[in-house]
């Protein structure tokens, strides 16, 4: 399905959300950036937007590697990352992986992040536990996601998601069904506190949540 609007992934993203999913994003770079990691997993990574963007922030001894299992998505990434070269680029790798059986070793990421990611994973406890291994001791987690809103926002929200997002995203990637299958899985993903609860579940210390934009979105930080 990701592979099928690979192309338009991008534009889809900037229209949709009236241009917010970049604020969102420099967020979630600037909480990984406070802490300086050396070495960055992006997991999930698409094409490549958080990668890039934590290239443009991070020392230049740092290492940055964007993993997924959607060969198209990480051509576009591919595609961004050679075109920004003279950016610093160049020290982002792009790897094919699966989130349930990451191909890493034990302990060899400062930071994990996973944006717009989490809820289409299969097992997520799986992955959480993956994604925990690959960690250093004390390192973090950063997971930027679709949340739950609050009472106020959540009609407005739904029907949005319902009856307009799906036609609108249909006509900009020309895949309708793509669409109908985001809506319904942020309409079915755990709020704030649950996710949050998940992560202790898995291993994780010090789980904080941040809602973004009336709760649409949650940046959620953790610890190994």
């Amino acid at each position: 399905m990701f592979g099928r609007i690979a192309r338009r992934y991008d534009l889809a993203n900037r229209l949709l959300s009236g241009g917010r999913d970049q604020g969102w994003r420099r967020r979630l770079v600037a909480a990984v950036r406070r802490e300086q990691p050396q070495s960055v997993l992006d997991l999930a990574t698409g094409s490549g937007d958080v990668a890039l963007a934590l290239a443009e922030v991070l020392p230049p001894s740092a290492a940055i590697l964007g993993m997924d299992f959607c060969l198209p998505m990480l051509e576009e990434a591919e595609r961004k990352r050679r075109a920004g070269a003279g950016g610093g680029y160049a020290r982002v790798r792009f790897q094919a992986g699966d989130a349930l059986a990451l191909p890493l070793a034990d302990g060899a990421f400062d930071a994990v992040t996973i944006s717009f990611g989490l809820r289409n994973l299969a097992d997520r406890p799986r992955a959480l536990a993956e994604i925990r291994r690959v960690l250093r001791p004390g390192g973090r987690l950063l997971v930027l996601e679709f949340s739950q809103p609050g009472p106020i926002l959540r009609p407005f929200y739904f029907f949005y998601l319902r009856r307009i997002l799906p036609a609108l995203a249909g006509w900009i990637t020309r895949d309708r069904a793509a669409y109908d299958y985001l809506n319904a899985s942020i309409v079915a993903f755990p709020g704030r506190a649950a996710l949050a609860a998940e992560l202790g579940a898995a291993g994780f210390a010090a789980c904080a949540a941040t809602g973004l934009t009336g709760g649409i979105v949650a940046l959620h930080e953790a610890r190994r």
